[in-house]
């Protein structure tokens, strides 16, 4: 098969791709192929350099090229445990098979521990499923870095826009409320001082104010003290509520022209929450991982599951979740470990992780803040905690 690199995208021709194997020869061959459609291919047959391979080479497609499935499983279990890198380089995994191992390989790239796999032997027709595979595997890779906000992030700001906007709605509302107080005030303090200069000028008519002479003309007095009140007083007191009715018009206005979007970040908010969040379960104990499913089941959560911190690690490179419930004693990879990991990945350096623990001794704790967790919950787990400390995490 002869294709031309210069049909493909440069960024597919340069993509790194590492080809792993204990095997130098079934690695060339494999090699050979590729080359037909990519640059940049590289072999990794030395058991003692693996890590330093992968973490020099930084490789987009992984392609394990070891003659069982368990060799391969092995290999990139080891991979995760050694390298402290792995986890920051994005990549996509390619596992050859063998004939009789073709189920196996199904059911490790449905549990997301490989993502492709090629019955590679015996040597076939369909060789070029392999070329196939790994411009899938960059496909994918690229829609991921071409991508946008995930849906969990584009809820969370839909849902601070409907808080905006109810926010907004509210001061609006106090500032006519404000304004309406206001005017009321203006015209019951003009009633008042109306009503002291009419008292006034009863007492001077009738000589009650002790000191003051009594007054000859006491009909040019009330006279002069209504246009007083008319002109002077009622006239500024006019221009001070006259001075208000702009800003309450425009009040008005801005509330009818903000309406509109009011409604449309409701909206958004209803369809926010419409979105399950995504949590992920780490725990190497089937039993556990059930309980917790049990727990939650009935909640609006998109659950997903891990058996252990490699896995784990092995699942972050292809989703998002919004929470992470972290077993901390676990034989492959540690929750304390896995969560130092997972924190010095940008894109996941805000999900919160919750761990989950039989002990509440001060050095996990304490070991286990410092590698980023947000919270903590104990074994046996109580649901109401449980909900509780979700519920926040989520939503803080």
């Amino acid at each position: 098969m002869n294709v031309e690199r210069g049909a493909l995208k440069p960024i597919e021709a340069k993509a790194r791709i590492l080809v792993a194997s204990d095997s130098p020869s079934d690695a060339a061959l494999v090699k050979k192929l590729l080359v037909q459609e990519f640059e940049q291919v590289f072999l990794s047959t030395n058991p003692d350099l693996a890590v330093k391979d992968f973490e020099s080479r930084a490789p987009d497609v992984l392609v394990l090229a070891f003659n069982t499935l368990e060799k391969s499983e092995r290999y990139y279990l080891g991979l995760y445990r050694l390298s402290g890198k792995i986890h920051l380089q994005p990549h996509r995994t390619v596992v050859l098979c063998n004939i009789d191992e073709v189920s196996q390989a199904y059911k490790a790239c449905r549990k997301q521990y490989f993502d492709d796999y090629v019955q590679f032997w015996p040597m076939t027709n369909d060789a070029p499923r392999l070329l196939m595979s790994v411009h899938l595997s960059l496909r994918d890779l690229r829609a991921i870095s071409e991508g946008g906000p995930s849906a969990a992030e584009f809820a969370a700001q839909a849902r601070r826009l409907a808080e905006l906007g109810s926010m907004l709605e509210q001061h609006v509302a106090q500032g006519s409320q404000r304004i309406e107080g206001a005017n009321r005030a203006m015209a019951q303090a003009e009633l008042d001082i109306g009503a002291a200069l009419d008292g006034f000028s009863s007492k001077l008519a009738q000589g009650n104010l002790p000191g003051v002479s009594r007054i000859s003309d006491v009909s040019g007095l009330e006279q002069e003290i209504r246009r007083l009140k008319q002109e002077e007083i009622g006239q500024r007191f006019r221009k001070v509520a006259e001075s208000v009715q702009p800003i309450k018009q425009w009040t008005d206005d801005f509330r009818k022209g903000f309406e509109p979007h009011i409604e449309s970040a409701r909206a958004l908010n209803a369809m926010a929450d419409a979105i399950r969040p995504m949590i992920l379960v780490v725990d190497d104990d089937e039993f556990q991982r059930s309980i917790v499913n049990t727990l939650l089941a009935a909640e609006n959560y998109r659950l997903v599951f891990s058996g252990g911190g490699v896995e784990a690690l092995n699942i972050l490179r292809k989703m998002q979740p919004d929470l992470i419930l972290m077993d901390i004693m676990m034989p492959d990879l540690d929750g304390i470990e896995t969560t130092r990991r997972l924190k010095t990945m940008p894109q996941f350096a805000k999900v919160p992780v919750i761990m989950v623990t039989g002990k509440s001794e001060g050095a996990a704790v304490r070991d286990s803040i410092k590698a980023g967790a947000a919270n903590f919950i104990v074994k046996p787990l109580d649901r109401d905690t449980l909900l509780a400390k979700v519920a926040h995490a989520l939503r803080p």
